[in-house]
C-alpha cells in the first residue's frame, strides 16, 4: 500500500509540475480539448461542404468560402483552447483585433480586388465568354478571378484587369441577349428621291441574315445635313453575327447605291467665280 501511494504521490506531484503559470495537467486539458476542437472543424467543414454544394453560388466562390469558414472555426478552436489554460481572453482578442488590422491596412490593395472579385461572381454582370467593356478595356472574358479578370481583346492580347476597378466601372455587356440591332447611318444627295434611296436601302437589308423580332428592319430619313440628306437603317441580328452583317451591309450599301445610280455624297465646297 505505500508503494501504490508513492506512485499515486509521484504522479499527482509530476502533473502539478509546469512552466510558469501552466502546469501539466492544464497542458494535457487544452491538448485534449484542441484534438476535440479538430475533430469538430473537420466535421463541419464535411457538413458545410455539402451545404454549399446545394447552394446557387458560384463554383469560383466556393474556395474562397471554405477558406473563410475554416478560418474562424480554428479562431474559435484557438480562442476556446486559451480560456482553457486561463489565458484571458479579452486581451487575447484586443491583440488578434490589431494584428488583423495592421495586416488588413498591409494589404488593402489585395483585400479591395477580392472584395471587388466577390461582387462581380455574386452579381453575375457577365460569364466567361462573354464581350464586354469594363474598366477602359473592352474583350473576351476568358477567366474570372477573385482579385482579376482575363480578358482577351480583339488583336489577341490577354490583359488582367483589378477586380476593384471592374466593380466601380460601368460593365457593357455585348454577349447577354440572343439579338443585337445595327445602326447605320447614311448620306444620300439631295438631288435623288427619297423614295429611290430607300429603295436602294431596303435591297440591302433584304439581301442579308437579319431578323423580323424584336422589331421588324427600319430605314428612314434621320436628318438634313449642309450638303446631304442622312438615313437611318436600323436592323436586328443574331448576335454571334453582329460583326459579319454589320460590314457585309457597309460593303452591300455602295455597290446598291452604284446600281441605282444613287449619289453617295461627301463634305465639298463649290466656289463660284464672279465676273466684274
Amino acid at each position: 500500500m505505500q508503494d501504490v501511494s508513492t506512485i499515486i504521490g509521484g504522479v499527482s506531484d509530476t502533473l502539478s509540475m509546469g512552466v510558469g503559470n501552466f502546469t501539466l495537467s492544464a497542458i494535457l486539458r487544452a491538448v485534449i480539448i484542441f484534438l476535440v476542437c479538430i475533430i469538430a472543424v473537420k466535421v463541419l467543414m464535411r457538413v458545410f461542404n455539402k451545404l454549399i454544394l446545394k447552394m446557387n453560388v458560384d463554383k469560383s466562390l466556393h474556395a474562397f468560402i471554405r477558406t473563410t469558414v475554416k478560418i474562424l472555426l480554428y479562431f474559435v478552436a484557438v480562442i476556446i483552447v486559451a480560456d482553457s489554460l486561463g489565458i484571458p481572453i479579452t486581451s487575447l482578442i484586443a491583440v488578434l483585433s490589431v494584428a488583423g488590422l495592421a495586416l488588413s491596412l498591409a494589404i488593402q490593395g489585395v483585400l479591395s480586388n477580392i472584395a471587388g472579385g466577390i461582387m462581380v461572381l455574386s452579381s453575375k454582370p457577365f460569364g466567361v465568354g462573354d464581350y464586354i467593356e469594363a474598366g477602359g478595356v473592352g474583350g473576351t472574358v476568358k477567366e474570372i478571378g477573385l482579385a482579376y479578370t482575363k480578358l482577351a481583346t480583339a488583336d489577341n492580347k490577354l490583359i488582367y484587369i483589378p477586380n476593384s476597378d471592374i466593380s466601380a466601372s460601368q460593365i457593357v455587356n455585348y454577349s447577354a441577349n440572343d439579338a443585337r440591332r445595327i445602326e447605320i447611318k447614311i448620306g444620300a444627295s439631295y438631288d435623288d428621291s427619297i423614295e429611290d434611296v430607300k429603295k436602294a436601302l431596303n435591297e440591302v437589308i433584304a439581301n442579308n441574315d437579319v431578323l423580323q423580332e424584336p422589331a421588324k428592319p427600319f430605314v428612314n430619313v434621320s436628318a438634313y445635313q449642309d450638303s446631304y440628306i442622312e438615313y437611318v437603317v436600323r436592323v436586328w441580328v443574331e448576335n454571334a453575327k453582329y460583326w459579319d452583317v454589320h460590314f457585309k451591309m457597309l460593303e452591300d450599301i455602295k455597290a446598291s447605291f452604284d446600281k441605282n445610280k444613287i449619289t453617295m455624297t461627301y463634305n465639298h465646297l463649290n466656289v463660284h467665280m464672279m465676273k466684274d
